[in-house]
């Protein structure tokens, strides 16, 4: 269907008259009528009773004028936001995380954005495989190395290490581990050396293994060793963002720990100006700042 016909037709409608339609389009009024000729003869029906007193729609035509009416109001909306765009953050915004790291750090501070953001729509896809963003399989990334695709942008937040860390209750039950060796008494929960993860940490595990802990528990993320820890099954590989938000873990032998792995955060080069990025990027830059003061006052840093 002709959208030109169908905005000549809305106006005609509106109006109730083919020279006052003419004058809000800068058209003749015979050129608007040959327009509505045209497209009641592609629908192969009568939009409009002509009298004297101007034009009356037709069953037919009320139920196209409906339709021409939502779709007006809808881009009249369309228009408005986009205008009010340099101002208002809002529509879908496509985040890609580690399962871990979104979890566990990402997903419990998205309250604070939806609270100055309202009108965002966020989704998290939270998996090891990289996504990627300049064929815009998602908008905005986190991962814990560098990314090598080209034509992003690209922003270093922080680094990461990988620690032993146990519930209170199991050190009780189990005691606490003085020495690397110590850990052949003790049962290490931790991600599969070979599953998907970031190198350094696969190293450390590695490590752990080598000493023959007494039982293990491998889970494909970093959530389920958390809740192994939380539940006293042994003594887990976590990362160190986790000591603000769950401080009642004990850290264990504190000289062993991954080397450091750095997060960035990406995005595609013409996502530049975007105003959902912008806001995503704040948000979590402005996270990462009140998570290291807090840790400061713990005095873990």
């Amino acid at each position: 269907m002709d959208w030109d016909k169908l905005r000549i037709f809305h106006a005609v409608a509106d109006a109730g008259s083919l020279t006052h339609a003419g004058d809000r389009l800068n058209l003749s009024q015979s050129a608007v009528s040959r327009q509505i000729r045209a497209l009641e003869e592609s629908l192969n029906t009568t939009l409009f009773h002509r009298h004297a007193r101007g034009l009356i729609l037709t069953e037919q035509g009320e139920l196209l004028f409906d339709a021409t009416r939502a779709i007006s109001k809808r881009l009249e909306a369309a228009a408005a936001r986009i205008r009010d765009s340099e101002e208002e953050v809002f529509g879908e915004l496509k985040v890609t995380t580690t399962t871990g790291f979104g979890t566990l750090w990402l997903a419990p501070r998205l309250t604070k954005l939806y609270e100055k953001y309202p009108d965002l729509k966020i989704d998290l896809m939270l998996e090891e495989r990289v996504l990627d963003l300049p064929m815009r399989e998602a908008d905005v990334a986190i991962r814990m190395k560098e990314p090598s695709q080209a034509d992003l942008i690209r922003k270093r937040l922080m680094t990461v290490q990988m620690q032993l860390y146990a519930s209170r209750d199991y050190l009780e039950r189990n005691g606490t581990p003085e020495r690397l060796e110590d850990m052949a008494d003790h049962r290490l929960v931790c991600q599969n050396p070979n599953a998907p993860q970031v190198g350094a940490g696969a190293m450390l595990v590695q490590q752990l293994m080598a000493n023959t802990p007494h039982s293990m528990l491998t889970v494909n993320n970093y959530f389920g060793v958390l809740q192994g820890v939380l539940h006293d099954l042994g003594i887990g590989v976590l990362p160190d963002y986790l000591t603000e938000d769950f401080p009642h873990l004990v850290r264990v032998l504190p000289e062993i720990e991954s080397a450091e792995v750095p997060v960035f955060l990406a995005y595609p080069e013409e996502l530049r100006h975007s105003k959902r990025i912008s806001a995503f990027r704040d948000f979590v830059q402005d996270e990462i700042i009140s998570h290291r003061k807090q840790l400061r006052q713990l005095g873990k840093i």
